[in-house]
């Protein structure tokens, strides 16, 4: 499967043609966070500012580069997505100018903020969200007295202060420089906003409005690898409406509350980091049973309805933090069940039906011979596969359940990060598998 990854060198990865080798690479990207991680300790003790050109001597001659090539790459794709944005938007729009960083600066805040994701602060690793936005922008910012130098190391200090979800150091260039002035929780649409993720992964993404839980990710950086998003990926009329919500493909703020709800709860099942299955069938039916083992290790009766119930709640009540912190909590509570050996099974209308479900092949129906293996990256293109590509016993039970169960959807993540949409097309008489985790990030 085509990876729709770029070089910092601007030479194109070669199209791979199995899912495994386009999987997220965690043990690879490991090594290569180790093997950058001894140079820069190396250029510090050496007193090199990792965020600046540097200047070294190859075979008697010195040369001048940049500290993260990648840097400047992203920076040169990620702008024209930002321009094409922020063109749909009204030209009357107060500030939307001061929203856009230029090239150079996108490229400095990639930088600073890659040395920084190597860093360690007291054994810890920063995960911090930098917003490019000035004071006048936002409502009730929390401001320095004195601005703090936008380098790797103060990134390193304030990482702790700011890593709980929802705050962002905020930046700007005073006298021409890039400093941090402060923090926020709340963003103003089409803000420019680059989270650390972990140490050399990097996500770069913009606010969908006052909310500052919504954001559409425009590109992920692991390494040396450019994983620009296809915001055009979703255009498929039979794709599930998850997808097409996760690509922020709804020009809306809000998205319909079914589709919300499993947002969360695939963010929720990649956070705990043990993988997972979890399968959404139609509400009031019970054909989903003949894909499942009986009798079900954990079945639930009656069925759990918290998330019905919250969901019930009038529009005006879902505003408040009292119930987006129990949404939450919830979704949580859902999202954790899928770490047991197992299926978790869910309605389309919420409920919780059983969780720790084996999968079988329905009777009467086919093996699943092959799926069609999708990814939201520029320069990607759909790959038929057989589903044992799709990683272990996990993926293909899932698939053979999506193949037999085609009014409903499996969601599986694994413990390596991955995180697959699987859903039948009846337009293509196929199952796609729509690998999503550079959505999630």
């Amino acid at each position: 499967m085509a990876e729709g990854t770029e070089k910092a060198g601007g030479g194109l990865i070669p199209s791979l043609t199995t899912i495994s080798q386009n999987s997220f690479a965690l043990r690879s990207s490991r090594a290569f966070q180790e093997r950058h991680s001894r140079a820069l300790e190396t250029e510090l003790s050496n007193g090199y500012s990792a965020e600046r050109p540097a200047r070294r001597a190859i075979e008697g001659r010195t040369v001048t580069h940049p500290a993260y090539p990648a840097a400047r790459a992203a920076a040169l794709r990620v702008r024209p997505h930002y321009d094409q944005h922020l063109a749909k938007r009204r030209v009357d729009d107060k500030g939307i100018i001061g929203l856009l960083p230029d090239v150079e600066t996108i490229e400095a805040i990639i930088d600073v903020a890659f040395w920084a994701s190597l860093r360690r602060e007291e054994t810890y690793t920063p995960r911090v969200s930098l917003a490019f936005v000035g004071p006048t922008q936002i409502h009730m910012p929390l401001v320095f007295e004195r601005p703090v130098p936008f380098e790797s190391q103060a990134l390193t200090r304030l990482g702790p202060a700011v890593e709980r979800p929802g705050i962002h150091l905020c930046l700007s260039r005073q006298n021409g420089d890039l400093c941090i002035w402060g923090a926020t929780r709340s963003l103003p649409q089409s803000c420019f906003v680059l989270e650390v993720v972990a140490p050399g992964l990097l996500v770069i993404k913009y606010s969908r409005g006052d909310d500052s839980s919504k954001f559409v990710n425009v590109a992920v950086l692991q390494g040396d690898e450019i994983k620009v998003i296809d915001q055009n990926a979703a255009t498929a009329p039979d794709h599930p409406e998850l997808l097409t919500s996760l690509l922020g493909l709804q020009t809306e703020v809000n998205t319909p509350d079914s589709v919300n709800v499993l947002i969360q709860l695939a963010v929720s099942m990649r956070a705990h980091g043990r993988g997972g299955s979890l399968l959404v069938v139609p509400a009031a039916s019970e054909v989903w049973k003949e894909s499942v083992l009986q009798p079900i290790a954990y079945s639930v009766a009656p069925a759990f309805c918290a998330l019905v119930d919250l969901m019930r709640e009038d529009p005006g009540e879902r505003l408040r933090r009292r119930w987006q912190e129990a949404l939450r909590r919830v979704v949580d509570a859902i999202a954790g069940l899928t770490a047991v050996d197992g299926a978790t099974i869910i309605s389309n209308k919420h409920e919780l039906l059983a969780f720790g479900a084996k999968i079988i092949r329905r009777a009467g129906w086919d093996q699943v011979g092959r799926v069609i293996v999708t990814e939201p990256i520029e320069g990607t293109a759909p790959v038929i596969a057989g589903p044992e590509q799709l990683g272990g016993t996990r993926h293909l039970s899932a698939a053979q359940f999506a193949h037999d169960q085609r009014d409903a959807i499996a969601l599986v993540a694994s413990q390596d990060g991955r995180f697959t949409v699987l859903g039948w097309s009846p337009c293509e008489n196929i199952v796609y598998a729509n690998r999503i985790e550079t959505l999630l990030l």
